[in-house]
């Protein structure tokens, strides 16, 4: 265990995190923004930003971090050790859903262009450019029909992602919501999409009416 570490562990330190956890509960914003003062900065730099390597995802998920503790603090004991390390537990847990989430939305996209790279360069003659585009106007089709089955705020992530090519922190401002929480809503937009062009194809024919949730 580090300096670090045994500073934050001294009685004076847990007596004094005792009392701010009482304030706490008893529902003092002044007291939460004392908690935040004391550790935000440690879990940003030792927990955070080594695993993130990006100070804007660092910071969303600090901020995250600390929503999901407040949410839990009734339920939080304070025993031998300091509350900063349940606060770098949360922060771990929440980096680590990040990375995952970015991981299976790459892989989710891979496979969604693959398939429909196939379709659009399908069993095409070289010299049938008016096939080619006729073809890619069909399949363009059908993709905009699929879109129109998702749920609003999924077609929506994916607009702004894919069609406008946002950058993933414009697209959370634009949806008004944290990075982390934009990354896990495109995965499920990508799957869902990835459902109704299945089913579409499965059918042969164009998708039926009917909203994706």
């Amino acid at each position: 265990m580090g300096a670090v570490d045994n500073e934050l562990n001294t009685s004076e330190r847990l007596a004094w995190e005792r009392r701010l956890l009482a304030r706490i509960r008893l529902g003092e914003s002044a007291a939460a923004g004392e908690l935040y003062d004391a550790y935000a900065q440690l879990l940003f730099g030792r927990v955070l930003l080594p695993r993130l390597g990006n100070h804007t995802a660092a910071e969303d998920v600090l901020s995250e971090t600390f929503r999901t503790a407040l949410e839990r603090i009734a339920q939080f004991e304070l025993r031998a050790s300091s509350i900063y390390f349940w606060l770098a537990r949360i922060a771990i847990n929440k980096a680590t859903d990040l990375h995952r989430a970015k991981r299976v939305s790459g892989r989710a996209l891979v496979n969604l262009e693959g398939q429909l790279s196939v379709l659009i360069e399908g069993p095409l003659q070289p010299d049938s450019a008016l096939e080619c585009k006729k073809q890619y106007e069909r399949v363009a089709m059908r993709l905009a029909e699929c879109l129109a089955l998702l749920n609003p705020r999924y077609r929506r992530a994916i607009e702004l992602r894919f069609f406008e090519e946002l950058s993933r922190e414009e697209c959370a401002r634009e949806l008004d919501v944290k990075l982390g929480t934009f990354d896990v809503l495109v995965l499920r937009s990508l799957k869902s999409l990835r459902k109704a062009w299945d089913e579409a194809q499965a059918e042969g024919k164009e998708p039926i009416s009917g909203r994706l949730e």
